[in-house]
């Protein structure tokens, strides 16, 4: 959330100052984007690559949550098949 109100508030920024020096219509919008992309490649890569190791931590968390649930259904299909080769 961070990172993205952090883009926002850059890309506002260039667009008042463009604004003020007489820049109008699409290409206000145009060079806003493309000026605040740019500075916030370099500006924002702290809060990026916070954002990107929460990211993968989540997933980690996710995955690690999975895999024991599906071990358990690995042994269970395994137990049921034993069972019906018995019968």
């Amino acid at each position: 959330m961070r990172y993205s109100v952090l883009r926002l508030m850059m890309f506002f920024g260039f667009l008042c100052a463009l604004w003020l020096m007489g820049l109008r219509g699409a290409w206000l919008l145009g060079v806003s984007a493309l000026g605040s992309m740019v500075v916030s490649y370099f500006v924002l890569q702290g809060p990026r690559g916070e954002l990107s190791a929460s990211i993968a931590r989540r997933i980690d968390e996710r995955t690690d949550r999975r895999v024991p649930a599906r071990a358990d259904e690995v042994d269970e299909d395994s137990e049921s098949d034993e069972g019906s080769t018995r019968g």
